[in-house]
């Protein structure tokens, strides 16, 4: 493992840490790829808003995965977001191809935002329980982010009923 640039954590905890934010760092990059995907194909009614919307989303995913991948390489290890390791490495179920309907997509994404996002918070439980408080702060912070994210996206559902 590369030099690490934080204190206080010994070689067993980073690595373990490494491995949790990599395994997270899948998933992110493959929700923004999925948003990206409903982004280009989405139809329907309320286009243009959840066009949008689904812009400014990747936009926030990527910033998350930004994070974690930082933190991997700041604990002295590598931030693993190639291709051809995120379809390895993702527990993201795959998203549907040649799909148009707006709200296919808007319920698509919306599942997928809630699973992505109990896997976070269960890798900041984690990261808690390994004993690294900052990264257990920042999976709290990309938690957040997805929760609301899944609601904006959510609210663009029909009422049920």
């Amino acid at each position: 493992m590369p030099e690490a640039f934080v204190a206080g954590l010994n070689d067993n905890t980073r690595h373990k840490i490494v491995d949790l934010l990599n395994a997270r760092l899948a998933d992110v990059i493959s929700l923004t790829l999925a948003v990206k995907q409903a982004h280009w194909n989405l139809k329907g009614p309320g286009f243009i808003g959840v066009h949008e919307l689904l812009d400014e989303v990747a936009d926030r995913l990527r910033e998350s995965s930004d994070l974690m991948a930082e933190r991997a390489v700041i604990l002295g290890g590598f931030a693993d977001g190639t291709a051809e390791v995120v379809a390895e490495k993702t527990k993201m179920k795959p998203y549907p191809l040649n799909e148009s309907e707006l709200q296919f997509h808007v319920e698509a994404l919306r599942e997928r935002f809630v699973d992505v996002g109990k896997r976070v918070r269960e890798a900041l439980e984690e990261a808690g329980e390994i004993g690294d408080d900052d990264t257990e702060d920042l999976f709290t912070e990309v938690s957040r982010q997805i929760d609301k994210d899944a609601w904006f996206i959510g609210a663009n559902m029909p009422p049920k009923g």
